[in-house]
């Protein structure tokens, strides 16, 4: 445990601003965090900023737990980078962190302390002393409120320049995720 102010979860440092809002098990939320460097390198880090903000969704069981792990990693040594490589870990890995159908299956007898320590293996760190921080709490309750604030309700759904745009979705391409983007350059 390190620093209580958390990093921000973002690629880039441009003045325009996209925000994906991203469920940590959604396979959709997965095919968009893949493309995000590449994206983000495309445009060109001095010209965006991508800000990943976490969606907790309640039909993915364990999300709320798995949304503060990840804050938990970024408020430890390792900070941003630590969260990113625990979102991949996610992905990668998603059946052990997700219900079959969102309601049965071998995850059905695992424990939040369980997933706290799988998450913590994914980024090489002890999640547990970090997951209590008040730091950590504040910053999940503020994803949370920004994303039912802005009307998001699945994921992922992206933002620019401070409103949600239908048109960008993971299906697409970064050159199309560009094009949108272009206008606000």
């Amino acid at each position: 445990m390190t620093d209580t102010s958390l990093p921000a979860l973002e690629l880039g440092h441009g003045a325009v601003i996209v925000e994906a809002f991203l469920e940590p098990t959604c396979p959709f939320s997965k095919r968009a965090f893949a493309k995000f460097q590449a994206f983000v390198d495309l445009v060109g880090p001095k010209s965006v900023t991508l800000k990943i903000r976490l969606q907790s969704q309640p039909w993915h069981l364990f999300s709320g737990v798995i949304c503060r792990a990840i804050l938990a990693a970024s408020a430890t040594a390792g900070g941003r980078a630590a969260a990113l490589k625990a979102m991949a870990g996610i992905y990668d890995r998603r059946e052990d962190f997700e219900f079959t159908d969102h309601s049965h299956g071998p995850n059905m007898d695992r424990t939040p302390g369980d997933i706290i320590r799988d998450i913590g293996a994914i980024v090489g760190a002890d999640l547990f002393e970090p997951f209590k921080l008040k730091s950590v709490d504040r910053a999940f309750r503020w994803q949370v409120k920004y994303g039912r604030q802005n009307g998001i309700h699945v994921s992922p759904t992206f933002m620019i320049g401070g409103l949600v745009d239908g048109r960008m979705s993971s299906g697409q391409s970064i050159e199309e995720w560009a094009e949108l983007v272009k206008p606000h350059l």
